[in-house]
């Protein structure tokens, strides 16, 4: 088990009056705390703190947070409280230690809704002081490096919430080897087979590869020491897994088929010496066209600087150079926590907020601005996934402006981006100089004038290909106040009507107050409120007339022609639900199961108000009911006991080998899962993907049956088709 003494060694390798007595107590109190517990590995409890401070000391933190990791369980698992710390260790510690065990509460793995709240939630957390964050990565990482212990269900769900959520975190501080680190742990237990095929194939090429690195980096040296530069350092690593498995997917490789394995990294005294070097590689090595991108005239959001280039190197292979000076190489390996200072005297100062935003942080101000914003959490979940998670792309304005976009942004994106007005009014777009239109997908270095024109408004169409998360909310604002203008008004001739029945009108209940009890019945606050909801078809207008006035006779109907049996019959079985769904607080409703994302049952899903044809039943990832009205949105669920079968369409990208389809259909079968249709299509490079058409219970059985296509030899990816 790890020594307290190596932690310590490590803080005083870099704090220069470092308080090692309130590390040494911290020690002391979580051993005392978690005496007698033990981890799934059978090693003592404390094994996993000292691991957490260790990973905290090689992030250079402060004392405070090395305590934080040492105590971050306590108060969790044990007796201890919030307010023990505080006496033994201050309120700084304190906090840290409930904001670390208020993040350790936050499950990621239930419904989008609840997902989505609890990213808000960990957002506020971390917002109030980042190194909260940095501690339950630290935390997060450990656990990984000890998952083979954890059972194979809770490996992978623990793996695919470390890929999505915390390898993309470590990775906007700017944490590189903590992002590489987590992502290669995650992939080991998403895809085991692809991992150590892959893992194996490196290791064939392993003395190769060092042979390699050595001949390449003393050919670099051998060029700058001729050059005259001094004071300069050449490394060489290889790419991690998960990138060259990403790699290879993307680009549709064979594993043969990727040269640029090994990246080389070199380290200069400042900026001109950057650039300088690069001159001189170059000019002895073919730069690749395309594959050069100066990082450090436009640093990346999380403040990675540095220049990128890829060359035929002395060998004829594709080699990766990196080229940055020491203060970039030390914000590229610790991001955010390389901002830390210490003052003569040993204490630390961190960052503040503001200045991290101007450093390149400014992703957290902008997601706290978001989670106040938006009220719909999976609009909120959508946003960060859009924005945060994405790779960028630089575009110039007209005046040289530089702005930054996710990739596969459009000219709408930048219209919005510049401001909001400019968005709300563009009617067109020139992409360096010339016409284009506003599905264009702008690219690095592209100069873009947007085209407006007063009184002009967003296009529903707009949400189509828009791709950040602003543009994309202004135009669901505009749409949804649109849409509640046209439900207002149909709400008003719905009343209308009604209260001709009874020799009345609406504006003359208004005057006479009478409409205010339904107001006040339904917590609403306006006349508008109540007219929107009742054009929504979420109040029913007979309603309203009869609680405005309970004692007034409406004058007689004309008697309606008596329906036929077979009408009744066919009238009971629309209004009968047998979809298996249960819609809150509404009884004796027509319901349908929207076709555009065909949910199960299971799924996280949630009801639409439609006109005329009742509710529509949407699982709550469907991208078409992000952009319908959210007040038309209903809650709904699942009755337990219903066994209906239901469509799925699922999409297998495999190697095009002799015998997959047999193996693939081996599947289903086995399963008892039937095939109503089945397409399959080659692609370039001996690969191959395969649409099924089947149906099944309920996700449970969805979830097995993508279990087993994966395990499939030759299988890379399995997925849900969507819009089938």
């Amino acid at each position: 088990m790890l020594k307290l003494s190596n932690i310590l060694d490590i803080v005083s390798s870099y704090h220069p009056h470092p308080d090692l007595d309130i590390i040494r107590k911290a020690y002391v109190c979580s051993a005392k705390y978690h005496a007698g517990q033990v981890r799934k590995s059978g090693e003592p409890y404390l094994s996993h703190p000292l691991e957490v401070a260790k990973i905290l000391a090689e992030l250079k933190l402060d004392e405070a947070s090395i305590c934080t990791g040492l105590l971050h369980d306590t108060v969790e698992d044990t007796q201890a409280t919030k307010e023990d710390i505080e006496a033994l260790f201050g309120k700084d510690i304190a906090n840290l230690v409930d904001g670390v065990t208020k993040l350790s509460q936050i499950k990621f793995y239930s419904t989008e809704e609840k997902q989505a709240e609890n990213f808000r939630k960990m957002l506020v957390a971390i917002s109030k002081d980042i190194r909260v964050l940095l501690v339950k990565l630290a935390d997060r990482l450990h656990n990984m490096r000890t998952l083979q212990y954890m059972q194979p269900d809770k490996q992978e769900r623990i793996a695919l919430e470390t890929m999505e959520i915390y390898a993309p975190l470590a990775n906007r501080l700017g944490i590189g080897w903590l992002k590489i680190e987590l992502e290669d742990l995650s992939f080991k237990y998403i895809k085991p087979w692809d991992y150590r095929s892959l893992r194996e194939k490196i290791g064939k090429t392993k003395r190769e590869r060092e042979r390699f690195i050595e001949d390449v980096s003393k050919d670099l040296s051998k060029i700058l020491t001729e050059a005259a530069l001094k004071n300069f350092e050449v490394s060489g690593r290889p790419k991690h897994l998960w990138s060259i498995y990403r790699k290879m997917k993307d680009k549709g490789l064979s594993f043969d088929d990727i040269y640029d394995l090994i990246a080389f990294r070199i380290i200069v005294e400042n900026i001109g010496q950057c650039y300088e070097t690069l001159g001189h590689i170059h000019s002895k090595w073919r730069p690749i066209p395309g594959r050069f991108k100066d990082y450090i005239a436009m640093p990346k959001p999380n403040a990675y600087s540095s220049l990128h280039t890829t060359l035929i190197g002395p060998k004829g292979e594709r080699i990766e150079v990196q080229i940055r000076t020491r203060k970039m190489h030390e914000i590229a390996e610790s991001g955010i926590a390389a901002h830390w200072k210490y003052k003569s005297h040993g204490a630390i100062s961190p960052m503040p907020m503001d200045e991290a935003s101007e450093k390149g942080f400014h992703w957290l101000k902008q997601l706290m601005n978001w989670q106040k914003d938006l009220k719909d959490p999976n609009e909120f979940l959508e946003s960060v996934k859009v924005d945060l998670f994405s790779e960028e792309v630089y575009v110039f304005t007209p005046r040289g402006d530089v702005i930054e976009l996710p990739r596969g942004a459009t000219p709408i994106d930048l219209a919005f981006a510049i401001h909001s007005d400019v968005g709300m009014q563009c009617i067109g777009a020139k992409v360096n100089n010339r016409i284009v239109p506003l599905r264009y997908t702008l690219e690095n270095g592209d100069n873009c004038e947007i085209i407006t024109q007063k009184n002009q408004r967003p296009k529903k169409d707009w949400l189509e290909f828009v791709k950040t998360s602003k543009a994309r909310n202004k135009i669901r604002a505009v749409m949804r106040q649109l849409e509640r203008e046209r439900s207002k008004e149909i709400g008003k001739e719905l009343l209308e009507k009604e209260f001709r029945r009874y020799n009345t009108s609406l504006s003359r209940e208004i005057k006479n107050n009478t409409i205010e009890y339904v107001i006040k019945e339904k917590r609403l606050s306006s006349i508008e409120d109540l007219l929107a909801l009742v054009g929504y078809g979420k109040i029913d207008a007979k309603h309203v007339v009869e609680t405005c006035l309970p004692n007034v006779e409406k004058k007689e109907e004309v008697p309606v022609q008596k329906q036929s049996r077979l009408s009744q019959l066919f009238d009971k079985i629309a209004k009968r639900s047998n979809t298996g769904i249960k819609v809150d607080g509404i009884n004796d409703v027509l319901l349908h199961y929207a076709r555009c994302c065909t949910p199960v049952k299971g799924d996280p899903i949630i009801g639409f108000v439609t006109r005329g044809r009742g509710i529509s039943i949407h699982r709550r990832d469907c991208q078409k009911i992000m952009e319908l009205d959210s007040e038309r949105r209903i809650t709904v669920t699942w009755i337990d006991e219903t066994q209906t079968l239901r469509p799925i369409a699922l999409k297998v990208y495999s190697d095009d080998r002799e015998g997959m389809l047999t193996d693939l259909s081996s599947v289903f079968l086995k399963l008892n899962i039937n095939i109503s249709e089945a397409k399959c299509r080659v692609l370039d490079n001996y690969k191959a993907v395969n649409t099924f058409k089947c149906s099944v219970f309920d996700i449970d059985q969805l979830k097995l049956l993508i279990r087993n296509l994966s395990l499939v030899q030759g299988v890379n990816k399995v997925e849900r088709s969507h819009n089938e």
